[in-house]
């Protein structure tokens, strides 16, 4: 007799490229019915349709700009045909589809009104950017939940506020209050024997009830913050690709999956350039110890990556190699600053003013040269309030925007001699040139700066030299 898997409680998250369109939607609801019929226990966190979160921010800023009634009439049209034909692709039970239909029609006029009346006012402040932006999973919960309905198993669909999830009011950037957790679990907990529950990623509600968004890969967050609030056995980010890669196949493509890694290991690759996670989708996982798999839509079959709390030893040092682009250089330098006391403080109190955000930074022993590293589009910015905050002192202040952050990561680099003279040795050979070096106090972690056009080749170079295209196979 076949030994069955245990009864597991998932939470699964599937992103933009899961959920594209209506054909998408359908295999998600099938591979949803096949996890059930196992016998798990499963919430559903779904993104929008492919391109609409996008649509949704430009049509509203050009409310705000134009004031055009008819261009918002036309919208309605686009997003209605769009939605639609998602439904008669995903669900193929008649009454369930109308049962959909009805609603995608009164989320649309909802939004059409809130559109027409930005149209009105001239105005589009955050919270409005939060309560547009988040149409695009208000639409697609309905079907998806539908989708699942038509193929015979129930289910229920939430927004993120109606599961539980309270946030601070910051909108655009909101962080879930303590006592979200307790709600989640209350509202979902009792339901889950019964019910498929479809959540909508990427948003919550404040105390006031009012809409806000969770940021940059807010649908992640929510699947991980439902997962620690429900003590779920795992979290499953269902992506467009085979888990976390050595480094992207795009440069390398003898590139291979990593098949386990750390919390701590995988928060240094999200930071420096591997956008398959978020860092914040691991803070809540991490409270409660739940492993975060990352598995390919697309080849459910395959294991994926399995993000755990304990390091996992390999016979590598180094697990991955990542590339950050369309970074620039900053650096400011000067006799004055030389033992001044507070100029990094300064420093960095202009920047945070500024709204700037600093990738990396490095500062030479002689405190007269402080080099740091900010997205391109900060650099502007950046400059201007550095300008005015030292423009009595006798400071020099460059930038450089030809350049690409290579950052080396891997929990056996901890207290393993030799790492970074292989690292700078095989660079050297290869002819790169290093700019800038930064290296955590952790070592699972060595970054460095080289010009944008030796990007490539610094990669290449370090993914052959600790031959990660052989996979990270555990110790025997």
């Amino acid at each position: 007799m076949l030994k069955r898997d245990p009864i597991m409680k998932i939470v699964m998250k599937f992103g933009g490229t899961s959920v594209g369109d209506g054909k998408k939607i359908r295999h998600v609801a099938q591979l949803l019915k096949r996890y059930r019929e196992e016998g798990n226990q499963i919430v559903v966190v779904t993104s929008a349709l492919g391109g609409v979160t996008d649509r949704l921010l430009e049509n509203a800023r050009l409310a705000s700009t134009k004031g055009k009634v008819s261009l918002v009439k036309e919208f309605k049209t686009e997003l209605t045909n769009k939605h639609y034909k998602a439904v008669k692709d995903a669900i193929d039970d008649p009454s369930v589809a109308k049962e959909v239909l009805h609603i995608l029609d009164l989320r649309i006029e909802e939004l059409e009104k809130a559109l027409i009346g930005i149209c009105y006012l001239g105005e589009l402040t955050n919270r409005s950017i939060d309560y547009i932006s988040s149409y695009g999973e208000r639409l697609v919960a309905p079907i998806l939940s539908g989708a699942v309905r038509s193929l015979g198993l129930s289910s229920i669909e939430y927004t993120g506020g109606e599961a539980g999830i309270v946030t601070t009011s910051d909108y655009g950037n909101a962080r879930p209050l303590e006592k979200t957790y307790e709600l989640v679990s209350k509202r979902l907990g009792c339901r889950l024997e019964s019910y498929i529950l479809v959540v909508t990623g990427f948003i919550g509600e404040n105390e006031d009830g009012i809409i806000t968004t969770l940021g940059r890969s807010g649908s992640d967050f929510s699947a991980s913050i439902l997962g620690a609030a429900l003590k779920a056995d795992e979290i499953w980010l269902w992506k467009e690709v085979n888990g976390i890669m050595t480094t992207d196949p795009r440069i390398v493509p003898e590139a291979k999956t990593i098949p386990q890694i750390s919390y701590a290991e995988a928060m240094e690759l999200s930071y420096f350039g591997a956008n398959v996670l978020h860092p914040r989708t691991i803070e809540p996982a991490m409270r409660e110890h739940i492993p975060v798999r990352v598995k390919n839509t697309f080849d459910p079959e395959f294991p994926g990556t399995l993000i755990v709390s304990e390091k996992f030893q390999c016979e590598h040092v180094v697990k991955a190699v990542s590339l950050i682009k369309n970074v620039a250089l900053i650096n400011i330098s000067g006799a004055e600053m030389a033992g001044a006391i507070g100029t990094v403080a300064r420093l960095f109190t202009a920047l945070a003013k500024a709204g700037v955000n600093i990738v990396m930074i490095s500062q030479g022993s002689s405190e007269s040269n402080l080099s740091f590293v900010v997205s391109e589009s900060d650099v502007g910015p950046a400059l201007k309030a550095l300008h005015a905050e030292f423009d009595r002192e006798i400071i020099k202040i460059t930038s450089d925007k030809n350049i690409s952050v290579v950052a080396v990561v891997g929990a056996g680099m901890a207290g393993t001699p030799g790492v970074a003279k292989r690292i700078f040795g095989a660079l050297g050979n290869s002819m790169i040139n290093i700019i800038m070096i930064s290296q955590g106090s952790s070592q699972y972690n060595i970054s460095f700066v080289v010009r944008e056009d030796e990007g490539f080749a610094a990669v290449k170079t370090l993914h052959d030299e600790f031959k990660l295209y052989n996979g990270n196979r555990t110790e025997k």
